[in-house]
């Protein structure tokens, strides 16, 4: 009788010392986020279930969009925790250091280097993997940078008489004020596609300088091309590299 009641009581304290898990990964203050995310990911206290002390776990602010570091009713899209100009919400899908404004040390903020479209997390201007994405149906291009969709712009694609081509192609060619020689027009921000036939470019301008208005964006009715709006054409020219993929979809 006293070896069951010794074993049990071996059992209990097992239990009493086991630590806690969270996706069967060590969780030290039972928040339900394991303690190497903690400390690897959200930069939270693996030895408090409340990092900002407000009365929510951490996992609960987590899993509601809200920042687990600010005592206010913060969500991670408009809080800046390290004041780097990324938000918390961003800084996780591009994988820095929420709490440090320059997570590979070279610098230049983390906000600043996914504007510029350089690599926060290795030291010096090494360029982030980019895409292009236009659908044509919806009239809208999605910049994806490092793999994170990261800004959409509406454009107004062909005409269903000069339709824009659908497909893979990559960026041949760039000019600041690129010359229409079938339809006398300028293209702003030129980017070129499929050996300069069509392209990316700002709204165009006629030579009298009337300039295609901004109305016509989210309507087809380019000769083929994908024309953008001031600002944002101007915006990923200033990063698009030459041999950037651009895939359109119908």
């Amino acid at each position: 009788m006293w070896r069951r009641s010794f074993y049990l009581i071996v059992f209990l304290l097992s239990l009493s010392f086991s630590p806690a898990l969270a996706n069967n990964l060590p969780d030290q203050d039972s928040d339900g986020v394991p303690d190497q995310d903690e400390i690897n990911i959200y930069h939270t206290d693996p030895y408090s279930r409340d990092t900002d002390q407000d009365g929510y776990s951490d996992r609960e602010e987590l899993l509601h969009g809200f920042s687990p570091h600010n005592s206010k009713p913060v969500t991670l899209a408009d809080n800046d925790q390290d004041g780097d100009g990324l938000s918390d919400f961003w800084e996780l899908r591009f994988k820095t250091n929420l709490v440090v404004a320059d997570t590979d040390g070279d610098g230049i903020n983390d906000g600043q280097e996914i504007e510029a479209a350089t690599n926060p997390r290795e030291a010096g201007k090494v360029k982030l993997p980019m895409r292009l994405d236009i659908v044509l149906s919806r009239q809208e291009l999605t910049y994806w940078l490092d793999g994170v969709k990261f800004k959409q712009f509406p454009v107004s694609t062909g005409k269903p008489s000069t339709p824009t081509p659908t497909g893979h192609f990559k960026v041949v060619a760039k000019s600041l004020k690129a010359w229409s020689k079938p339809y006398g027009l300028w293209m702003p921000y030129w980017m070129g596609l499929d050996h300069g036939q069509f392209g990316i470019h700002e709204l165009p301008i006629w030579p009298n300088g009337y300039r295609e208005g901004a109305n016509h964006l989210g309507k087809p009715v380019s000769h083929g091309c994908i024309r953008l709006g001031i600002g944002p054409a101007k915006y990923l020219y200033d990063r698009v590299d030459i041999g950037t993929e651009v895939n359109i979809y119908k």
